[in-house]
C-alpha cells in the first residue's frame, strides 16, 4: 500500500501502465508512435556509430587499405548524418504532441466529469480524488503525465540495449587463440556465463539501489502534497482578485505567512532528511556499483583483447557497447522503478475514472408539444442527499398547472434549490415519485426530459466568449432572436453600447477587446439566455439578487411578457416580488407548510409567510415612534 511506502507489483504496475497508454491513446493517438519512432532511431544511432569507428581503428591497426578506409569513413558520415537528421525530424513530430498532453490531461478529466451524473460531480468524494490527482501531478508528476513524461526514459534504454546487445554477442563468441595458453579458459562457457553473470548482476544492482529512493518518495508523498496544497494556497489563490481587499484590509497575509512556513520542503524538513539520509545513500550506492560495472566490463574486454580473440579497434567497440548496455539496463530497471511508484499513485486516477453512473437514462422521448401542454406533479416526494442524515425535502405533494406562475419561497436550508434539482432531474427523489403528463419522468430519455426546462441558477456561469454564442450556448446562433431574448431580459441599453452587437466578447480572458459586466448585467444575460433556449419550464432561482431596485421592478413589471405562456417556478427570498405569481408554496425545513395567494398568505397571521412578509416589511414601511419614558 502507498501509506506503507511500497511500490506496485509487477502485474498491477504492467496493467496500469498499459491501462494508462491506452487513455493516450485514444486521445492522442499519434502520440506514442511518434514518441516511439523517436526512441528507437536516437536510441540506436550512436551504436551504428561506434560500429562504423570499430571497423575504421581495426583497419588502421591491421591493412590500412586507403579504399577501405575511405568506404567506411564515407559509410559512418552518410548514417551518422542520414540518421541524426531523421532523429531531428521525428524529435520535431514528437514534440508536437508533447505539448498537448498538459491540455489533454485536463481533457480527460473534463470528459469524466461531463458525462457523469450530476449526482456524481456533485459528490464532494469526486473532487477529493481529483484533488488528491492534482495534488500527486504536483508532488511529482504523478498519474497519467508520467506515462507520458518518463515514456522515452523507457523506450530509449530498450531500443538502446537491443542495439548494445547486437554489438556485445560477438565479445562472448569470438574465441581466444589455442596458443594463448591459459587464457584460452576466458573460451569455457562456464567462463563466459560467469562473466555475463557478473556483467548483469551488477548492471541490475545499480538501479535496484535507486528503486529504494523511489520508495521513500512513495513514503513522504501525503507530507509533500499537503505542502504543496499549502503552498499553491499561499503563493497563487491569495494572490486573486477576489482576495486582495480582504489581505489589506485584515492584512491577512501576516496570517498566510505563517502558515506558509511549512518545513517540509526547507533544510531539515522532512524531505530535506530523507535526502540527506536513506535516499542519498542509496542514491550513492548506486552510482558506486555502476562504477564497479564500468571496471569489471573494462577488465574481462581488456583480457580477451590482450589473449588475442579480436583486434585492438574492436576493443572500442565493446567497451562502449557493454558500457552502454550497463547504463541502458540501469535506465529500464530505473525507469521500471518509477513506473512501479506511479502505479501506485495511479490507482486514484482510475478510481475517478472507474465512477460509475447509477441514474437510470429512460427511454421514452417526451411528446414535443406546441400547445406546452406538460403537467408536472410531485407525489410524496423525499430526498436526502447522499451520505447526509436529514432529509432535504419530507412528503412533498405538489402539482404546477399548465402555464402558471409558481413563487417558492422559505428561510435559507429549507428544501427550495432541491426541489429544482428533483424538478430537472438533477438528482432522483429518495421517496416518491415525479410525473410529467402522468408518467415517472425516470422512464423519460434523460437528455429530451432536460430539453424542457430552462433554469437560471443562483450560481450561473458566463464563458469568456462572444455575447451571443453565450446566449445561445452554440457557435452559431440566430442573431435577431438572440437580440430580441437580450431586450426582454432589460439587456437592450447595454447591447446598443457594445462596439461589436452580438460579437462582443465578454471579459478579457482571450481578447483585450473583452467587456466586463457587472454582477446585475450579468444575470440579465443569464435570464436571455434561458429565454432563447425557449423551453415550455422556466425556472428562475433568484433572477433579481444582483439587479438594482429599478432594473428589478422592470423585471417585476414585464414578468409576464417575459415568461410568455411558459410556465414558471419562481425563487426568491424577496417576498414583495412574489405578487405576480398565480400561487406561492412556502417550504420551511423541506416541507410545503402553506400555499395559496399572496394576499391569502398575508391574511393568514399564523401562518410563516405573514411572519417572513412582516419581518421584511418593517424595513420598508414606517414605524410607529416610541414615546420617551
Amino acid at each position: 500500500m502507498a501509506e506503507k511506502g511500497s511500490l506496485a507489483g509487477f502485474r498491477e504496475t504492467l496493467h496500469a501502465t498499459l491501462r494508462a497508454c491506452k487513455v493516450w491513446h485514444r486521445y492522442l493517438p499519434r502520440m506514442l508512435p511518434s514518441l516511439a519512432a523517436y526512441c528507437a532511431v536516437s536510441g540506436a544511432a550512436p551504436y551504428v556509430t561506434i560500429y562504423c569507428s570499430a571497423q575504421i581503428l581495426n583497419e588502421l591497426a591491421g591493412g590500412r587499405d586507403p579504399q577501405r578506409l575511405a568506404v567506411w569513413a564515407a559509410v559512418t558520415v552518410l548514417l551518422t548524418a542520414g540518421l541524426g537528421a531523421l532523429a531531428a525530424l521525428l524529435n520535431r513530430w514528437r514534440q508536437v504532441y508533447r505539448r498537448a498532453v498538459y491540455y489533454t490531461l485536463q481533457k480527460v478529466e473534463a470528459d469524466k466529469l461531463l458525462s457523469m451524473d450530476f449526482e456524481g460531480a456533485d459528490d464532494p468524494r469526486t473532487h477529493e480524488l481529483l484533488a488528491r490527482m492534482f495534488e500527486l501531478y504536483n508532488w511529482g508528476g504523478y498519474g497519467l503525465f508520467s506515462i507520458v513524461y518518463y515514456a522515452e526514459d523507457l523506450l530509449k534504454p530498450l531500443f538502446g540495449a537491443a542495439s548494445a546487445i547486437a554489438l556485445t554477442v560477438t565479445l562472448f563468441t569470438r574465441q581466444v587463440p589455442q596458443s594463448a595458453g591459459a587464457w584460452a579458459v576466458l573460451n569455457h562457457p562456464l567462463a563466459l556465463l560467469l562473466a555475463l553473470a557478473v556483467l548483469l548482476g551488477v548492471a541490475f544492482l545499480s538501479p535496484l539501489c535507486r528503486n529504494r529512493c523511489e520508495q521513500y518518495y512513495v513514503r513522504a508523498s501525503k507530507s509533500g502534497t499537503d505542502a504543496n496544497r499549502l503552498f499553491a494556497f499561499c503563493l497563487g489563490e491569495i494572490a486573486l482578485p477576489g482576495r486582495s481587499a480582504d489581505v489589506r484590509l485584515y492584512c491577512q497575509d501576516r496570517l498566510v505567512e505563517h502558515y506558509g512556513r511549512d518545513g517540509t520542503f526547507l533544510p531539515g524538513g522532512p524531505i530535506s532528511r530523507l535526502a540527506k539520509g536513506p535516499i542519498g545513500l542509496w542514491a550513492g550506492a548506486g552510482a558506486a556499483v555502476s562504477g564497479m560495472f564500468t571496471g569489471l566490463a573494462y577488465a574481462f574486454v581488456c583480457l580477451k583483447a590482450w589473449a588475442g580473440a579480436f583486434p585492438v579497434g574492436s576493443v572500442a567497440q565493446y567497451v562502449a557497447a557493454v558500457t552502454a548496455l550497463s547504463e541502458n539496463i540501469n535506465g529500464l530497471v530505473s525507469t521500471w522503478g518509477t513506473y512501479r511508484a506511479n502505479a501506485v499513485f495511479l490507482r486514484e486516477t482510475f478510481a475517478f475514472l472507474d465512477l460509475p453512473n447509477r441514474m437510470y437514462q429512460g427511454s421514452l422521448t417526451t411528446e414535443k408539444r406546441a400547445d406546452r401542454q406538460y403537467d408536472i406533479e410531485l407525489r410524496d416526494v423525499s430526498f436526502r442527499y447522499p451520505g447526509a442524515g436529514d432529509w432535504a425535502l419530507r412528503h412533498v405533494n405538489l402539482k404546477f398547472r399548465v402555464g402558471s406562475r409558481l413563487a417558492v419561497v422559505g428561510e435559507n436550508g429549507s428544501g427550495k434549490t432541491t426541489l429544482i434539482k428533483l424538478l430537472c432531474r438533477l438528482y432522483d427523489p429518495t421517496e416518491g415519485e415525479i410525473l410529467l403528463n402522468g408518467i415517472d419522468i425516470r422512464k423519460y430519455a434523460y437528455k429530451d426530459y432536460l430539453a424542457l426546462f430552462s433554469v437560471v441558477f443562483q450560481d450561473f456561469q458566463l464563458l469568456a466568449f462572444p455575447l451571443g454564442q453565450n446566449i445561445a450556448a452554440a457557435v452559431r446562433y440566430d442573431s435577431a432572436r438572440a437580440d430580441a431574448c437580450l431586450r426582454l431580459a432589460g439587456f437592450g441599453p447595454r447591447l446598443d453600447a457594445m462596439p461589436q452587437g452580438l460579437e462582443t466578447p465578454l471579459y478579457k480572458e482571450f481578447d483585450e477587446a473583452g467587456v466586463q459586466v457587472s454582477g446585475g448585467e450579468a444575470q440579465k444575460i443569464a435570464l436571455a439566455r434561458a429565454l432563447y433556449k425557449d423551453a415550455p419550464f422556466v425556472i428562475l432561482d433568484e433572477p433579481t439578487a444582483a439587479l438594482d431596485p429599478v432594473a428589478e421592478m422592470e423585471v417585476y413589471r414585464n414578468f409576464d411578457k417575459i415568461v410568455g405562456d411558459k410556465t414558471a417556478v419562481y425563487i426568491s427570498h424577496r417576498l414583495s416580488s412574489c405578487k405576480f405569481c398565480d400561487e406561492i408554496a412556502v417550504f420551511d425545513h423541506g416541507a410545503i407548510v402553506q400555499r395559496g395567494s399572496h394576499d391569502a398568505l398575508v391574511a393568514d397571521t399564523a401562518g410563516l409567510y405573514h411572519k417572513l412578509w412582516h419581518a421584511q416589511a418593517q424595513y420598508y414601511t414606517p414605524q410607529p415612534e416610541t414615546a420617551p419614558s
